[in-house]
């Protein structure tokens, strides 16, 4: 496949679908082919190699497996042939997990992640604290080249706009200082949040809601979804959206639109 045109609009999406086997058996092709999209990025897979056989038309599939069996892990499924394909940050201490998956083009890095989820009573805050600042190294370090365009579950509502009861879930995984420092550490070190720089203000908008007490039905949610990208690339932010009608995970789809 021929490099991509740089003067064109991409589409790129990103959801977390909570076990890829178990979205295919809940229209995930159909959903697939409905967005239309250049890249496709899913976080969550819990798959290893073998265990899924997905051909999408037009399309390359690439995998980062879990070493722990049904568990993590990232694919991205697109239209343009990369220059390369980087699994992990390069250590050893986070590499296991399949929770970053890079692909390389001629004028951009997109970056897929899943980031670590604290866990219940905070138990793993604190290997957190060290994946945020390992990581944030790594999208330094590919900064310095070429622009970067990073997706994924942050598994962090960064304000309290970004979650419907921020009062009381203070201290809870993915609303403590901790995690929510990290965040405006990786947006002043020269990224952009694409979806709050289009609706700075714009209250309501969650990409995942418990499975409890009917929150996704009332709305009762987190934004922890995003697409985060080079502060050089924010001017070429078309678009912004997140897609709550869009089921079968307890995440729906969040997509941004760049003019290249």
């Amino acid at each position: 496949m021929p490099l991509i045109d740089y003067f064109c609009i991409m589409k790129f999406i990103s959801w977390n679908v909570n076990g890829l086997r178990a979205i295919v058996s809940k229209g995930f092709d159909d959903i697939f082919a409905s967005f239309g999209a250049d890249f496709f990025c899913v976080q969550e897979i819990k798959l290893q190699e073998g265990q899924i056989s997905l051909d999408y038309e037009g399309y390359h599939p690439f995998y980062n497996y879990a070493e722990r069996k049904g568990y993590s892990g990232t694919a991205v499924f697109t239209r343009h042939q990369p220059m390369s394909v980087s699994r992990g940050i390069g250590m050893d201490k986070h590499d296991t997990e399949g929770r970053v998956l890079t692909l390389e083009y001629e004028g951009f890095y997109l970056v897929n992640v899943y980031v670590p989820n604290s866990q219940s009573e905070l138990a793993r805050l604190d290997y957190r604290m060290e994946w945020e600042a390992d990581f944030l190294d790594y999208l330094k370090r590919l900064d310095a080249v070429k622009p970067v365009i990073m997706c994924g579950d942050l598994n962090v509502a960064h304000q309290e706009i970004d979650l419907a009861n921020p009062k009381s879930n203070r201290r809870n995984p993915g609303f403590t200082d901790e995690e929510r420092s990290c965040m405006t550490r990786l947006l002043d070190s020269g990224f952009v949040d694409s979806f709050r720089f289009l609706f700075p203000d714009k209250t309501g908008a969650y990409s995942w809601w418990s499975y409890r007490g009917r929150a996704r039905e009332k709305n009762v949610g987190w934004r922890i979804d995003y697409f985060i990208v080079s502060e050089r690339l924010a001017e070429k932010i078309l678009d912004a959206t997140i897609h709550p009608d869009v089921t079968g995970s307890d995440h729906c789809p969040v997509s941004v639109e760049l003019d290249l």
